[in-house]
């Protein structure tokens, strides 16, 4: 048993055994409060990276989680951002192959591309882009029509049918319009599907005065924010989702264009803020 006089052991006595020199252990030992209040910060740091990826329902990459994270923390980097998604396992859903709906075998009369991959416009309704994609239920496919306005990436019109025929697009370019109050000359870009290339729906734009444009053949980058916005909706929603019917399929994707995207979907090209929020503030600004 110790004595109960006994001397508590000296500095030096602690350093020699342990094999550490006095001024190194002093220099570690006057830098622990610095390293638990890093600690400290990137583990807060890591909750709210968490919070926006969760918000985001697990989608949003470092890039994107960044753009939101410096509104709230404008000193943090964009490589600490990736480091401490790496370190903590925080990944964004990944990318799964998709099905080909486009049929270009017409012998129908093609529009010019008048876009020519450039999809800047200066205001709302100036530019949509529009194209199909199809959707797999329970019940059978169904195939998606969406309305994209290039000014804020807003879906301006969209319907879900259980057919590929003209009269989708013909309705979801009508739902656009009225969604809009679009004027005159609007310029509406699709690939050249035999829908778009239809009489059906060449004389439905005419009667609007509408400036039809559609792609080059076999060039998906001449509709790639069209491209773009079906890529999200798959990786972020259709691929993560059993529909069991068309009904639910409805429901679903609903919820999904008109809220999560529409309304809460942050994009990098507008700020890391959405389409409404978007438009809203350019509405503002213009008085």
């Amino acid at each position: 048993m110790a004595s109960s006089d006994a001397q508590p052991y000296t500095m030096k006595f602690l350093c020699e055994n342990l094999r550490v020199s006095k001024s190194g252990f002093y220099k570690w030992s006057a830098g622990r409060e610095a390293r638990l209040a890093k600690i400290q910060r990137e583990y807060l740091l890591v909750r709210k990276i968490e919070q926006i990826h969760i918000g985001s329902k697990q989608v949003y990459g470092s890039p994107t989680v960044y753009g939101i994270l410096r509104i709230l923390e404008p000193d943090v980097s964009q490589s600490k951002v990736e480091r401490l998604m790496k370190k903590s396992g925080i990944r964004s859903k990944t990318k799964k192959k998709f099905k080909v709906t486009t049929d270009s075998n017409h012998k129908l009369k093609v529009s010019p591309n008048h876009l020519m991959q450039d999809f800047t416009a200066q205001r709302i309704n100036q530019v949509w882009v529009t194209d199909i994609t199809y959707v797999p239920t329970k019940s059978g496919w169904m195939y998606l029509c969406t309305v994209l306005d290039t000014f804020s990436r807003m879906v301006v019109g969209w319907t879900l049918e259980d057919n590929m025929r003209a009269e989708m697009v013909k309705k979801a370019l009508d739902k656009a319009y009225r969604n809009r109050g679009a004027g005159e000359h609007v310029i509406i870009h699709s690939d050249r599907g035999v829908q778009y290339a239809s009489t059906l729906v060449r004389e439905f734009l005419a009667s609007k005065k509408a400036i039809q444009s559609m792609s080059r053949k076999a060039n998906c980058w001449d509709n790639a924010m069209m491209e773009s916005f079906f890529g999200r909706f798959k990786v972020e929603h259709m691929f993560w989702e059993t529909y069991q019917s068309h009904d639910d399929a409805r429901s679903k994707i609903f919820q999904w264009i008109e809220v999560e995207y529409n309304r809460k979907r942050a994009h990098s090209a507008l700020g890391y803020i959405s389409p409404t929020k978007f438009e809203e503030d350019k509405m503002a600004k213009a008085g």
